[in-house]
């Protein structure tokens, strides 16, 4: 009796989905609606510092912070065209606001207002200057609580248009009503992008429909499993649906290629669906698997904003495959005659006279990439970075710049730094903070032991006001910096006030403001850097060497990922661009994670060419004519959607991470087509040899086993 041949695996999951069909898409259909229900409670994190390790300076004193004094939000306002009388009127409005704990302007040296008989005059410069008042506000919860944000808003329609703002608390709400505004604009843009690319790319005017319909369930079901998080981050919400939608359409693209290519041999839709099963979905689940790796290489970083990242753009890769690999298919079935209904003709000419251009160029182009990607290596390790929360927000022709440049040309650079010391003794406090006070590049330093004239008992005053800045266990000072926040500068004059505290205070200091958190994030993320790039690189290879097989075809398809890498890396240095650390680093995973399917698929068409018995060139060919459109399609879109990012979000870290994922969409792109098919040629060789020695050992092991078992 003969064996009943073993079902492969597309030929098991083309038959559940042909008589679960239903089924299938009932499942979808009621998790689409909880998981849309579940989106709308998903917090908002803009505050980089939650992300930093607890052991780092920063982290361990904003603990203490706010166990001792509270941590509330601040911001800078200046009003234009004022008097010094006026200005008064403006103060007592806002302070009324609700949320707003405290204005300090000109009454005093400290940030307590506790009257001229106790505390001298500030200098009037630093208030009020050339009929422009500045005023410094407290507010009674954080930078990022809602409760804040409304202040904000009230202070604005109190001052009207004659006012500018800045400081973190402003910085957190611009951030959101920018992701707020820009997001959906962006998301729709590259809807309509997505959409056209397939109508010229597809042979029915429904594809694409069916194409949108299952990436937007897709999305929908991340969007909602976040609620497992509790809250994500800001860089998260912006790009994480976006780069869903560009990254994961590899797979849709790929299927939807497959099908409408073995569906000219008129087998019914069950066979149909096996053969483009089983001939797809090692390259389907390849491309997942190396995307996924990629995304959950982030998750490994310190700075844990890249754990944030990683996981729901990883979660998203999940649910992208589950709804590619069941639901398309389902709605395949259900929309059947309506694809054939709505056939048109293929827009996308006969490119067969291109690839036979490109092909014959391959070595020019081999020699050319060799000879750029050696001076590029070194290259993207020349950039100039900015690593802090000052880098994040909004570029030139921003709300946010031009209140920054306004407030900076008239007042100067204003930098709060909050330094906690033991509160053991108040002369030690009041030398303290006059040494400080001498230095060139502080402003002011504010501390009970300064303000307080000599014999006055701190105990005569109200505790709601000496609380601010003594507890039982610390005192705080608040020094008023000029120089900007980020900068080598800064950081050498931040290890030098470390070195006056330390004449005085042996342990259980902390620093706490932008400049000391800008270092602490410096040091993490770099530190990161190498961590991430070679886990990324090395679990993406393990996936190519687990899917051929092959430790040549590993290194072949890799190649020119790594290249573009590199290329695309290099150009902000020559152009002389500053970009923010922490979007190079995640895009360096992004794009080996994304652009690396264009290889695989390439790599597996040229596979099957040589199976059946084609000679290298003619495969390589061939393979460039199978995967072309599907490649072009999926690397044109991730382009659009890194340059829509680029061009449309205000945000610089996220409109630098969008320029890098569309150029190096690009660049992938065009060396996966170009230079790809060249190195499989020339390695096909040393492939062979390297099957037959796995072969010879595989024997030799087997024959080994033989006779220890004899």
């Amino acid at each position: 009796m003969s064996k009943v041949p073993k079902k492969k695996f597309g030929e098991i999951v083309a038959g559940f989905i042909v008589h679960k069909q239903k089924l299938i898409e009932k499942v979808f259909l009621s998790m689409t609606v909880i998981a849309a229900i579940c989106s709308l409670f998903v917090g908002t994190n803009y505050d980089l510092t939650k992300y930093l390790p607890a052991w780092t300076p920063t982290k361990q004193g904003i603990k203490i912070m706010e166990k001792e004094f509270s941590y509330p939000g601040s911001a800078r306002v200046m009003i234009d065209n004022i008097t010094i009388y006026e200005t008064k009127n403006y103060v007592d409005q806002i302070e009324r606001i609700d949320g707003v704990d405290s204005v300090i302007w000109a009454g005093s040296t400290g940030q307590i207002n506790v009257g001229s008989d106790y505390l001298e005059m500030q200098n009037l410069d630093d208030y009020y200057k050339d009929d422009h008042a500045l005023l410094n506000v407290t507010f009674d919860k954080g930078d990022s609580d809602p409760k804040t944000y409304q202040a904000i808003n009230n202070i604005k329609k109190i001052i009207g248009n004659k006012g500018h703002f800045t400081g973190p608390a402003v910085d957190n709400k611009n951030l959101g009503d920018a992701l707020n505004a820009e997001i959906p604009k962006i998301m729709t843009g590259t809807i309509v992008l997505i959409f056209v690319v397939l109508i010229l790319t597809t042979n029915s005017w429904f594809e694409p429909v069916m194409f949108m319909l299952t990436m937007g369930i897709a999305i929908i079901l991340n969007m909602g499993s976040n609620l497992i998080f509790g809250e994500i981050s800001f860089l998260s919400v912006s790009v994480a649906s976006i780069l869903q939608l560009a990254v994961a359409m590899d797979y849709s693209v790929f299927l939807l290629h497959a099908f409408s290519n073995e569906k000219t041999k008129g087998l019914g839709m069950e066979k149909t669906l096996s053969n483009v099963l089983n001939k797809i979905l090692p390259s389907i689940l390849s491309a997942a698997a190396t995307a996924t790796i990629g995304f959950l290489a982030l998750a490994l970083m310190k700075f844990s904003i890249g754990k944030d990242m990683g996981l729901v753009l990883a979660k998203g890769m999940f649910w992208s495959l589950l709804s590619v690999i069941l639901l398309m298919p389902a709605l395949i079935i259900r929309w059947d005659k309506l694809i054939e209904k709505t056939k048109h003709k293929p827009f996308v000419p006969n490119l067969d006279k291109l690839i036979n251009k490109i092909f014959g160029a391959r070595k020019v182009i081999a020699i050319m990439v060799f000879i750029l990607v050696i001076p590029a290596y070194f290259s993207q390790g020349m950039n100039n970075f900015k690593f802090g929360t000052t880098a994040i927000g909004g570029g030139k022709g921003t709300v946010v710049y031009e209140d920054q440049q306004a407030i900076k040309a008239v007042f100067g650079e204003s930098n709060s730094l909050l330094i906690m010391i033991p509160n053991e003794n108040q002369v030690k406090e009041k030398q303290l903070s006059d040494e400080l006070d001498k230095l060139d590049f502080v402003k002011s330093v504010t501390s009970l032991a300064k303000t307080l004239p000599t014999g006055i008992p701190e105990s005569i005053l109200p505790e709601s006001l000496t609380s601010q800045l003594h507890s039982a266990k610390y005192s705080r000072l608040i020094v008023d910096l000029s120089f900007e926040p980020e900068s080598n500068f800064a950081f050498d004059r931040i290890e030098e006030i470390k070195n006056i505290i330390k004449k005085y205070y042996f342990q259980d200091t902390y620093l706490l403001g932008t400049t000391p958190a800008t270092k602490d994030m410096k040091e993490v993320i770099l530190s990161d850097y190498g961590t991430v790039d070679k886990i990324s690189l090395l679990g993406v290879a393990l996936v190519i060497l687990f899917s051929f097989q092959s430790l040549i075809l590993t290194l072949v398809v890799l190649i020119p990922i790594k290249a573009a890498i590199y290329i695309n890396m290099a150009l902000p240095f020559l152009y002389g661009n500053t970009m923010v650390f922490l979007g190079y680093l995640m895009v360096s995973s992004i794009q080996l994670g994304a652009t690396v399917d264009y290889a695989i698929l390439l790599t597996n068409y040229y596979l099957l060419e040589r199976k059946d018995g084609k000679a290298p060139i003619l495969s390589a060919i061939s393979a460039i004519k199978s995967s072309l459109v599907s490649i072009m399609t999926s690397g044109t879109v991730l382009t659009m959607v890194g340059y829509g990012l680029y061009l449309v979000v205000s945000i610089a870290a996220i409109g630098d991470m969008g320029r890098l994922i569309g150029r190096g969409a690009l660049i992938s792109m065009f060396l996966v087509i170009c230079l790809l098919p060249f190195l499989l040629v020339i390695c096909d060789s040393l492939r062979i040899k390297e099957k037959n020695l796995i072969a010879k050992i595989t024997i030799f092991i087997k024959n080994l086993f033989k006779k220890i078992k004899k």
